[in-house]
């Protein structure tokens, strides 16, 4: 569910920190008042990440209830935007990115330098 977001029609993320320790009405809290939306929006699923970056969890309004996402990676960590406090509407593409490591706010292509032959 979580690395393809089906039925999912915006993607959100909580750029920093995030206290994972908190669940559905601390993390729905945590969007009403530091970011000014709403967490009840239906099939918007919001994204948070705690210090240690191979966990986040997510937080998806479905119309009749709150679903509460948790994804912990077993090798390697998620490349997670900490610049600023912010939330950040990720596109699809985005998002795939996120979920395949990279950073998705700002992906950094690494310059090659051609060899020579001689």
């Amino acid at each position: 569910m979580l690395s393809e977001a089906y039925n999912v029609r915006k993607i959100v993320i909580a750029t920093g920190y995030t206290d994972l320790r908190k669940g559905i009405e601390g993390l729905s809290e945590l969007v009403l008042s530091n970011y000014h939306l709403n967490p009840a929006e239906k099939d918007v699923l919001f994204l948070f990440c705690g210090r240690r970056s191979d966990r986040i969890k997510g937080l998806l309004w479905e119309g009749d209830g709150f679903l509460l996402l948790y994804k912990r990676l077993e090798a390697g960590s998620f490349s997670w935007p900490r610049s600023r406090q912010e939330a950040a509407e990720l596109t699809r593409e985005q998002y795939h990115l996120l979920m395949m490591g990279f950073d998705p706010v700002t992906p950094k292509i690494r310059e090659v330098t051609p060899h020579r032959i001689s």
